[in-house]
């Protein structure tokens, strides 16, 4: 019935070619409108059709209203497009409702296949989270960037945003996806230009050793704008990790530091198990540090010769900053001067330490010849005083033997 008709509108196109050994039915209006609009949308045309009738459903609802709304159905020809409102099985459809669901159906088809894209889109960027993609900056939402990627549109929150940019509208650039997040709007899709994994992503494009695996990126540290630090690894012997980054004549990373902006620097050193020799590349690019490793405290102490200190330390502390992130440790930063000063106390200590002792020991030996002489002199002392003793009794000998010789004179 002509009044039970509800159709699709057909967008024509001059160029389009049909197929003339398809049935006359699916020739249709109706059906190659619906072929296009799913093709066009990339949606399923069962998905379209499902919609088309809950369009006409509401449109029912709407004008006509129905208390046992849940006991409707609606019969949609996918041929010709013709539709019926049914009820237990009888057709209910009133008068020059067609025209009528028409117009109705045609708003909430047209939202409902726009959710119904949004849907296939945000399925398909969740095998792209983790990866770049290439967008252009198409309006901004106070301080949001709206993003154009392909059929969809993604948001850029200030906060991944790179604090040394600025942005302008048409602004084709590379963004890193980051995820999908639950709002009251919808899902909505977040990109980055702050992430350390658009880092990671523009040298898997521009390194051919990075993407295949040959050569592996182990850390990433960033302050976009600023700097960032990359420990890069290969197991494969003869190859460079380093220099497969860096390319010939550097032409690899300044492919990467363009995509960053021109501000930021890029330092990318051999990743080591050696945690004086990791920590001593990443300060790079201080040279001539040495490394002392607190292993109970997670602490490196590293001495710094002072015209390197600068370098070391890095503007507003970012190298020493991001150097800790690399390696996992605390870094303690000492000037070398300082280190020598303190080995030079400490073997002045030291020193002063065997002198006391070799004192002490003089002392004890000064002591004991000390000992030995008074021993010695005692003895001397005893000697002497024994010898006066025998002299008196040689005298009374002596006197005996005058008087014995006076009595015999006489």
């Amino acid at each position: 019935m002509a009044g039970a008709e509800a159709t699709l509108p057909l967008r024509e196109d001059a160029n389009r070619q049909v197929d003339t050994s398809m049935p006359a039915t699916i020739r249709s209006e109706f059906s190659l409108a619906l072929n296009q609009v799913a093709t066009e949308r990339g949606i399923d045309p069962s998905v379209v059709l499902e919609t088309i009738k809950a369009a006409i459903l509401a449109a029912f609802r709407k004008d006509y209203g129905s208390e046992d709304l849940e006991q409707l159905n609606v019969e949609l020809n996918p041929d010709n497009g013709e539709a019926k409102i049914l009820k237990d099985g009888k057709d209910v459809t009133p008068p020059g409702f067609g025209r009528i669901a028409a117009q109705t159906a045609k708003q909430v088809i047209l939202q409902r296949i726009r959710e119904a894209e949004k849907q296939a889109v945000l399925t398909d960027f969740q095998t792209k989270i983790g990866s770049i993609v290439t967008g252009m900056v198409l309006r901004f939402d106070g301080s949001n960037v709206i993003v154009e990627i392909g059929r969809t549109q993604a948001i850029m929150p200030q906060s991944e945003q790179n604090p040394q940019e600025r942005y302008h509208l048409n602004q084709r650039l590379t963004f890193y996806v980051e995820g999908i997040r639950e709002t009251m709007r919808g899902s909505e899709i977040i990109v980055s230009r702050a992430h350390k994994g658009l880092v990671e992503g523009l040298f898997k494009r521009e390194v051919p050793e990075v993407a295949q695996g040959t050569v592996e990126l182990r850390v990433v540290a960033r302050e976009a704008g600023m700097r960032t630090k990359i420990a890069v690894f290969s197991s494969q012997s003869g190859v460079d990790p380093v220099g497969s980054c860096v390319g010939q004549k550097g032409v690899r990373v300044q492919a990467v530091i363009t995509e960053l902006g021109n501000n930021e620097k890029v330092d990318i050193i051999q990743w080591s198990e050696n945690s004086k020799q990791f920590i001593a590349s990443a300060l790079a690019p201080a040279k001539d540090v040495e490394v002392v490793l607190l292993e109970d405290k997670k602490i490196a102490e590293v001495y710094v010769p002072e015209d390197q200190l600068s370098l070391a330390i890095g503007r507003d502390g970012g190298n020493v900053r991001l150097a800790a992130k690399l390696t996992g440790w605390k870094i303690d930063m000492k000037k070398k001067p300082e280190a020598e000063s303190l080995g030079k106390e400490k073997t002045e200590k030291e020193e002063a330490g065997e002198t006391v002792q070799e004192e002490k020991h003089q002392e004890e030996q000064v002591l004991e010849e000390h000992k030995k002489e008074s021993e010695e002199k005692k003895g001397k002392e005893l000697q002497s005083e024994a010898k006066p003793k025998a002299k008196p009794k040689k005298k009374k000998d002596a006197a005996k033997k005058v008087k014995v010789e006076e009595n015999t004179v006489e």
